[in-house]
C-alpha cells in the first residue's frame, strides 16, 4: 500500500523507535480488512521493534491497537490511517515505542496528572486537515496516561455508526459517550477542558509576565510577520493568539505566495510559527483577548486583558486578530451547526458521500467547495443571492461543465429546515419573481466570506461599518501605540501576501514609535 518513497522514510522514522511495540488487528473477511492487513504488515516488516498479529477482538471491524510489547490497549484507530492521517500514524508508532513527543514539559506533566478514567472517541475523515491535531492530541493523551483511552473513527469506514451518532462535522470527539468538542482542538485546549483549575493558573502566569516591547494580538500571517520584524530589532516581543496559523490552518491549498509554489494551508502555519520561536518571541497559544485598555499616559503602557482574566502589558501593541466565516445568518444555521451546516467542505465533504446539499455563495471559496464536493456528494445546489456567479471565469466554467450541480442566481437563502436533529432542507426567496422554494437535502456548506475579529475592540478603537479596524497607511490606530494589520483591518484583499506585509508594516511602524516616545515615569521606574 506504501510506495517506495514512504516506505523509505517510515523505516528512517522507526530507527527512533526505543522499545518494541505490537499492532494488533481486529479484522473479518471484508475488503477493507485486507487492505488494514496489508499496511499492517508492510509496516511492521519495516523494523524489528515492530510485530503485527490478528489477535484483535474489538466489535470495530477493521480496526487495530498501537500497543507496547507484553500489552494489549493503546492508541486504537478504527481506520486506515493514509491521507491526512498517515502522520498521525507515525506519530502514534514512535510514541509508543518512547520516542519523546515534541510537547511542552508542563503539558505533559498536565497530561500525566489528569485525574479520571477518559475514553475518547475522535471521529475524522482522510481529507481533513483539521482532524490530525485531534486525533494527535487524545492519541498522545492515551499514550501518556493509562487512564486515557483513544479511538480513531474513519467516518468514512463506519458510515452507520456516523448516522446512528448524527456526526455531521470532523473532527468530533465525543468523551464518555457524550459529544466533547466538534472543530480543531490543540492538545493544550483539550487539556484545559479537563483541568478545570487550568485557567487560573494561567491567567496568573500571563499577569507575571514582564511588560513588552511590541506585544502581537493574533498569530495568523500578518502576527507572524509583524513578530519576526520586531524581533529582529532585538527587542522583547510577545505574541498572544487563540490558535497560532490563524484561518490559514483552515486552507487547503496556497499555490499564490510568492517564492512558495505550492503548499497547504496547516504546512504554512507551522513555517510560520517555526520562524517565530527561531527569533525567541515569547509565544502564548491558545489566548483569546477580551479588552483593550490603552495607555494612561503618553509613553505608558498599553494593557490587554485575555479571556482567562490575565493582563498582558507593552510599550505598544499591534492587533492582528484576523477574521471567521461569516454566517448566513437565518432561522435553523446555528440550531444545525455541525448537524448538516457545515463551513469547511474539505473536512466535512466525506460525511455526505451519496447525499444532496447546497453551498450557499457564487464566489470563489463557494464555486471552489460545489467542484469538491460534486465529486462526492449525489447532487450539489449553488444559491447566490446576486444575479450572477462572482467567481473566476475558469472556475464558474469548470462549476457548469459537472453533470450533478445546479445552480440558482437571485436567490435569497431565508431558512434551513431540519427534523429536530439533523438538516433536511433549505428555504429561499426568488429574488425575480418572489416566489418562496424549498430544496430538500442533507447538508448546507456557508461559503459567504468573513467577519473580523473586532468585537472585543468596540468602544475603544475605531471600527468601520464592517467591524474592521480603521487603519492609515502606516498601520496606525486612532489610539496612541496601538497598530493592527491584517483581515481585521480596512486594508483591501484579504489576500496571506497582504496580511504578512501588513504585519511587517506595522512592526516597523510600532518600532518607529518606541523610538521616537519618551518613556513615562512609571513604566521607567
Amino acid at each position: 500500500m506504501l510506495d517506495d518513497t514512504l516506505k523509505s522514510q517510515l523505516q528512517a522514522y522507526l530507527t527512533k523507535l526505543q522499545r518494541p511495540i505490537r499492532l494488533i488487528a481486529s479484522l473479518d473477511g471484508g475488503e477493507k480488512s485486507a487492505e488494514l492487513r496489508e499496511l499492517l504488515q508492510e509496516i511492521a516488516g519495516l523494523s524489528d521493534q515492530v510485530s503485527f498479529d490478528e489477535s484483535g477482538t474489538d466489535a470495530r471491524k477493521p480496526s487495530f491497537v498501537i500497543a507496547r510489547e507484553g500489552e494489549t490497549t493503546g492508541v486504537r484507530f478504527a481506520a486506515i490511517p493514509l491521507g491526512h492521517e498517515f502522520t498521525s500514524l507515525v506519530l502514534a508508532l514512535l510514541w509508543t515505542g518512547g520516542h519523546p513527543p515534541k510537547v511542552e514539559p508542563e503539558v505533559i506533566e498536565q497530561i500525566k496528572a489528569l485525574d479520571g478514567d477518559y475514553h475518547f472517541e475522535v471521529y475524522m475523515s482522510l481529507s481533513c486537515h483539521n482532524c490530525p491535531d485531534v486525533v494527535q492530541a487524545t492519541s498522545l493523551m492515551a499514550i501518556l496516561n493509562p487512564r486515557v483511552k483513544t479511538t480513531i473513527i474513519d467516518g468514512g469506514l463506519y458510515q452507520a455508526e456516523v448516522d446512528a451518532r448524527q456526526v455531521m462535522a470532523v473532527p468530533m470527539a465525543w468523551l464518555n459517550g457524550q459529544v466533547f468538542g466538534s472543530g480543531r482542538m490543540l492538545v493544550e485546549e483539550i487539556v484545559a477542558k479537563l483541568d478545570v483549575k487550568s485557567d487560573e493558573r494561567e491567567a496568573a502566569k500571563l499577569s507575571s509576565k514582564d511588560p513588552y516591547d511590541v506585544l502581537i494580538v493574533g498569530g495568523g500571517p500578518a502576527g507572524a510577520a509583524a513578530a519576526v520584524y520586531a524581533a529582529r530589532k532585538g527587542i522583547r516581543v510577545g505574541v498572544a493568539a487563540e490558535r497560532f496559523g490563524g484561518q490559514v490552518n483552515d486552507t487547503m491549498g496556497i499555490e499564490n505566495y510568492i517564492s512558495v509554489l505550492e503548499t497547504n494551508g496547516p504546512a504554512f502555519a507551522a513555517a510560520l510559527e517555526q520562524q517565530v520561536r527561531h527569533y525567541e518571541v515569547d509565544i502564548m497559544n491558545l489566548q483569546r483577548a477580551d479588552k483593550l485598555i490603552p495607555a494612561e499616559e503618553p509613553g505608558g503602557l498599553v494593557r490587554v486583558q485575555m479571556a482567562n482574566g490575565g493582563v498582558l502589558a507593552a510599550r505598544s501593541v499591534i492587533l492582528s486578530t484576523g477574521a471567521r466565516w461569516r454566517n448566513v445568518n437565518v432561522p435553523g444555521e446555528q440550531e444545525y451547526k455541525n448537524k448538516g451546516v457545515a463551513y469547511c467542505p474539505h473536512c466535512d465533504g466525506p460525511l455526505f458521500k451519496g447525499k444532496r446539499v447546497a453551498v450557499i455563495g457564487g464566489g470563489n471559496s463557494g464555486v471552489e467547495a460545489a467542484i469538491d464536493l460534486a465529486g462526492v456528494v449525489q447532487h450539489v445546489t449553488l444559491i447566490e443571492f446576486a444575479d450572477q456567479l462572482k467567481a473566476d471565469a475558469v472556475l464558474v466554467s469548470k462549476l457548469k461543465s459537472l453533470p450533478n450541480v445546479s445552480i440558482h442566481v437571485n436567490a435569497q437563502t431565508t431558512e434551513i429546515t431540519g427534523d429536530g436533529s439533523k438538516v433536511n432542507g433549505l428555504g429561499y426567496k426568488d429574488r425575480v419573481s418572489g416566489e418562496a422554494k424549498h430544496i430538500a437535502l442533507e447538508g448546507v456548506f456557508v461559503q459567504i466570506g468573513l467577519v473580523p475579529n473586532t468585537e472585543w475592540l468596540k468602544g475603544t478603537v475605531e471600527l468601520s461599518r464592517y467591524g474592521e479596524i480603521v487603519v492609515d497607511a502606516k498601520g496606525h490606530t486612532n489610539v496612541a501605540g496601538v497598530f493592527a494589520a491584517g483581515d481585521c483591518t480596512t486594508v483591501p484583499y484579504k489576500q496571506i501576501v497582504i496580511a504578512a506585509g501588513e504585519g511587517a508594516k506595522a512592526a516597523l511602524s510600532a518600532f518607529d514609535h518606541l523610538i521616537r516616545t519618551p518613556v513615562a515615569e512609571a513604566v521607567a521606574a
